[in-house]
């Protein structure tokens, strides 16, 4: 299908007298999309709002929306009814639970294809950004966008592919390339060096005291967060290290285990591999440089409790070898010439540590506070076991 005839599908779902609102899950790539969405419906609907979920805490992002000036709206201020068309861009309506509030009409996407329920999807998992496809959508309408909008779009296509340094493809290029005769140079640069808050550099300090680094992999899990963003900023932080493959940055946000995951693309994918060891507790995915998983409290004390239970169980089925230990330690020592050789070798054997060859972690410890919270430490030593055992050390 051209772009053409891919715009000419999606404005065939509007008329005048719609009233559109484009749902978000807001960083630059989503918020740059959202913007394009707006001005190719510019004055062939009645109305076209923006809403996004989540928090904006990240400098860059803040910096962008008040130099560009965009405005977009919480989604607990937005009146459902007041809208009759829905648009979701940059995501798709599995992606997170406030997606689901709304059934789409369009879905225009670059993730790898996991809903394509609307009545017009355009899911490209091959492209670096959205703000890549959008920008097709806008030359395809034969708009020239103007400043603000094709800053938005470019910084859009920087971020998400870490400035062509992540998944690209040449179609990102191009529209970065078509961006550029646009954008204003100088309000890119003023909104990329705005990269941390105070409070940020406090959260990177705490992050490099308790970080542990194996096999190249940087871990850090952070406890109790006041936003993920703060493991995002920490993550690519973190791949600064030279000797620094993989970072891996947790922490406990809205009762759930937020684990933001940055590797350098040239072994395994990050996105395979946080669905392969956390995808059947809780929501994991991404691109191959870059992942996220979310994981309920509740479903990951369930988890741990699982992992007790077969250590219980371990336990009562194996000898206790430290209680035999114990009782070799008390008992007499008898002379070897009065022992059958079968004895001596019994005796002996039982001073000499048994290697442990069960995958079963040990019992995980719960907060005393009484929130049944697993510990920290537990937590942190959990994730390094699950990425350790999925990642591992091969290039593919």
């Amino acid at each position: 299908m051209s772009h053409i005839q891919r715009l000419e599908k999606f404005t065939a779902l509007f008329s005048s007298d719609n009233r559109v609102l484009v749902v978000i899950n807001a960083d630059p790539d989503a918020i740059a999309s959202a913007m394009a969405i707006k001005r190719l419906l510019w004055r062939k609907v009645s109305e076209v709002k923006i809403t996004y979920f989540n928090e904006i805490r990240r400098p860059d992002n803040l910096t962008m929306l008040r130099v560009l000036n965009i405005k977009i709206i919480p989604i607990k201020e937005i009146d459902e009814k007041h809208f009759d068309k829905f648009v979701v861009v940059d995501s798709q309506p599995d992606h997170h639970e406030c997606f689901a509030m709304f059934r789409y009409d369009a879905i225009i996407d670059h993730h790898p294809v996991s809903c394509d329920c609307a009545l017009f999807n355009d899911i490209r998992p091959e492209y670096g950004a959205c703000s890549t496809m959008m920008t097709e959508y806008i030359k395809a309408a034969d708009i020239k966008p103007s400043k603000p909008l094709a800053t938005a779009l470019l910084m859009g296509i920087k971020t998400d592919t870490a400035s062509f340094l992540r998944q690209t493809a040449l179609e990102d290029v191009r529209a970065f390339q078509f961006l550029y005769k646009y954008a204003n140079p100088s309000l890119i640069a003023r909104i990329e060096h705005a990269e941390f808050r105070d409070k940020d550099v406090d959260f990177i300090a705490k992050a490099i005291r308790r970080k542990k680094i194996i096999n190249h992999r940087v871990y850090a899990h952070t406890g109790k967060i006041e936003n993920p963003d703060q493991c995002v900023i920490t993550a690519d932080f973190f791949m600064k290290i030279d000797s620094a493959n993989w970072s891996i940055v947790s922490g406990i946000y809205n009762k759930k285990l937020i684990i933001i995951i940055r590797n350098d693309g040239l072994r395994k994918s990050a996105g395979n591999t946080v669905k392969q060891a956390f995808d059947y507790i809780g929501s994991a995915g991404g691109h191959r440089t870059m992942a996220r998983v979310e994981i309920k409290l509740e479903d990951l004390e369930k988890e741990f409790e699982t992992t007790k239970l077969e250590r219980a169980s371990h336990n009562h089925e194996k000898p206790d070898i430290s209680e035999k230990k114990e009782r070799s330690r008390k008992e007499p020592l008898k002379s070897p010439t009065s022992l059958s050789a079968a004895n001596r070798n019994s005796d002996f054997d039982s001073d000499v540590p048994v290697p442990c060859t069960l995958s079963v972690p040990p019992a995980p410890p719960v907060a005393s506070s009484g929130s049944h919270v697993p510990d920290d430490s537990f937590i942190s030593e959990w994730i390094i076991g699950k990425i350790e055992i999925h990642a591992g050390t091969k290039t593919e």
